[in-house]
């Protein structure tokens, strides 16, 4: 039973430098992620200024307009989808097709936020735990020393694993937000195109009938 429990304390200390390595890694793609974040919420209130008043308001006879007034090259993915579907007004197959390709970016750019939110608590508390071995060691030998330094190592992984926590937690809470307003604005953009393409088909055919 010794020689078991001797391994298991191996291991669990060999797990620590990973560990640590782990959590300066989050730290880093957690201040990474504050910065596209920003970036990304001021593409986003340009957007809506320019553009999503007129999408909200957009009929069946605004809808080139809509359409001229949309850049040619953009880095928002809104307005690429937005474009997209503004291109293919007929064919109801292919904005299905774009909506859900808008949807698979989203949940990739949400991805970072929901690793560092599920992983951070994980390696923080694992961070916390493997430390408290020597420090316990260090306490039943006196080593006041040794047992000082492991607690200061389970406590400041502790606070590194919720710090990318709550930047991971929060950033997917608002991007969530975001990409949940902006599938319904295009799913309304998409419904509109549908009762263009019934205006274009009904005049079709009246055309047709009276030649």
């Amino acid at each position: 039973m010794n020689y078991i429990s001797d391994v298991l304390f191996w291991i669990s200390n060999g797990l620590l430098v990973p560990v640590v390595v782990l959590l300066i890694l989050f730290f880093l793609r957690s201040l990474l992620l504050i910065g596209n974040f920003f970036g990304q919420y001021l593409q986003i209130r340009k957007v809506d200024r320019l553009f999503m008043t007129k999408v909200e308001a957009l009929t069946p006879a605004t809808v080139g307009e809509l359409r001229a007034s949309l850049p040619a090259n953009t880095k928002s993915p809104l307005l690429n989808c937005l474009a997209g579907m503004l291109d293919t007004t007929r064919d109801r197959a292919h904005r299905q097709l774009l909506l859900s390709d808008y949807e698979i970016a989203a949940d990739k750019d949400l991805g970072t936020s929901k690793t560092l939110s599920k992983m951070g608590p994980m390696l923080g508390l694992m961070g916390t735990l493997i430390p408290m071995g020597p420090a316990l060691v260090g306490l039943s030998t006196g080593d006041i020393g040794s047992m000082a330094y492991n607690m200061q190592v389970a406590f400041a992984t502790t606070v590194v694993g919720l710090f990318s926590a709550a930047i991971g937690f929060i950033t997917q809470q608002v991007k969530q937000r975001w990409y949940t307003r902006d599938l319904n604005r295009l799913e309304f953009v998409s419904e509109v195109l549908d009762g263009c393409a019934g205006v274009q088909e009904v005049e079709t055919r009246t055309g047709e009938e009276v030649r």
